[in-house]
């Protein structure tokens, strides 16, 4: 730690936002960057604690007071060396991680002004990419192959291990790109595309093979391999089975985000309905991450208003009694896609979508709902109230989630990788499980 008294003498310092004035115009990143000088004060605040919670909390088990010292006494090359050490994708999470490491971070137990390791990671990699430390690595190969089966997070982060390891790895992908939910999920506001391609070009560089518009049926298609990791995601998204549901207008998340995101890349999708928030009343239904996603999208392409209800209760602001540490803190959470323009509602459930007589939505009932603790402790359980009322809206976005997908018995040979084994979850558990499966088919084919 080389300024042990930092943490007390300089304040913590976010690199902020462009104005919404500004970023509702395009779809450039939102998030603006320090200088060097105040990027090496904020990672100056780190204690070096004796037990780093921040390290314990991150699912890549990143070794952050190393590479903040490093950063303090700007040794960028070697603290990018330390933090790819354990993390094969610091662009992807130092852009769009919930930095659990900050959750755990014991400046924010203390005075609730975490170390800005989120930011400060992104930092690293991107001065490592501009001075031109990443260079392509090339491995001595052990004569054996692994086929990955999805170029998403997970898919990726497997394929980078193996390929250190020396196994020949092929990745195949449905799309006609790489990055999976990175891609197509993920807003360019959020991720800009060119980051993805950035990294998988690097991928390639290394011996990795990809192979597009590849879509998964049999394992036997890929008998040629000596072993098979699965990293599929989770394709099938939480549906909401009330009357209306098929008007026109009511739509998945991600049938606007994806196409949205291939739209900025110049594909052509004259051959499918377009799916637009221009001028209309938008109704997002969902309060996570991609509920918030679809909220800066509908900006973007000009709303005329945008709510965004959920079927649960508000959670309390900055600190919730509930859920204390180590429990990820279920506290209100505030995008910048909620800065640019929202009404907020919350304990409502929807009871049907309105037809306006021409097979279009009109609006959507709903009804308020409260939660009633449950006897033994367990879940609360879902009581609905009555007070119903209609909600405007010509476009409806669903955002509730998604289905836990279920595999068939494989052979001892295929592995199953990220979102595809556990279930919906986050971008840097995804990595973590890719490089935790990517050490199972080593020891397997060992």
């Amino acid at each position: 730690m080389g300024n042990p008294k930092a943490f007390l003498t300089v304040p913590r310092q976010e690199a902020g936002h462009r104005p919404v004035y500004e970023r509702i115009k395009d779809f450039a990143e939102v998030e603006q960057t320090l200088n060097e000088n105040d990027r090496k004060l904020q990672a100056s605040r780190c204690m070096d604690c004796g037990v780093p919670f921040c390290h314990w909390a991150c699912p890549l088990g990143n070794k952050q007071p190393e590479w903040q010292d490093a950063v303090y006494h700007g040794k960028w090359e070697l603290a990018y060396k330390l933090l790819t050490a354990t993390n094969p994708f610091p662009e992807f999470t130092g852009r769009i991680c919930p930095a659990l490491c900050e959750k755990g971070c014991v400046l924010n137990h203390s005075i609730e002004q975490p170390v800005t390791i989120r930011e400060n990671e992104c930092s690293i990699v991107e001065k490592a990419f501009r001075e031109d430390y990443v260079k392509p690595a090339t491995y001595e190969r052990n004569g054996k192959s692994v086929a990955v089966v999805g170029a998403g997070p997970a898919g990726l982060s497997a394929a980078v291990s193996l390929n250190a390891k020396g196994y020949d790895v092929t990745v195949f992908e449905k799309r006609a790109a790489p990055g999976g939910l990175l891609r197509y999920g993920i807003p360019n506001f959020k991720l800009n595309k060119y980051v993805i391609n950035r990294r998988t070009d690097l991928m390639e560089a290394e011996g990795i093979k990809f192979k597009f518009n590849s879509e998964f049926s049999e394992i036997s298609e890929y008998s040629d391999f000596d072993a098979i990791v699965i990293a599929t995601g989770t394709p099938t998204a939480r549906d909401l089975k009330v009357p209306g549901r098929e008007l026109n207008g009511v739509h998945f998340a991600l049938e606007i985000l994806s196409q949205q995101n291939r739209l900025l890349t110049g594909e052509d999708i004259s051959g499918e309905p377009r799916i637009t928030a221009e001028g209309k009343k938008v109704l997002v239904i969902g309060g996570g991450d991609t509920g918030s996603d679809c909220i800066g999208t509908a900006h973007r392409q000009g709303a005329k208003s945008v709510t965004q209800i959920e079927i649960m209760p508000k959670p309390p602001v900055g600190h919730n009694p509930d859920t204390p540490w180590p429990w990820w803190p279920v506290v209100l959470k505030t995008t910048t896609s909620h800065e640019e323009g929202c009404e907020r509602r919350w304990c409502l459930t929807t009871n049907c979508f309105i037809d306006d007589g021409k097979g279009n939505v009109k609006g959507a009932e709903v009804e308020e709902v409260e939660w009633v603790a449950a006897p033994d402790g367990g879940r609360p359980q879902m009581r609905p109230t009555g007070k119903k009322e209609v909600i405007d809206c010509d476009l409806v976005l669903l955002a509730m989630g998604f289905l836990r997908p279920e595999h068939p018995e494989y052979p001892a040979n295929v592995f199953i990788a990220g979102d595809a084994k556990s279930g919906a979850s986050l971008v840097v558990r995804a990595i973590a499980s890719g490089r935790q499966v990517a050490d199972e088919v080593d020891r397997y084919l060992k």
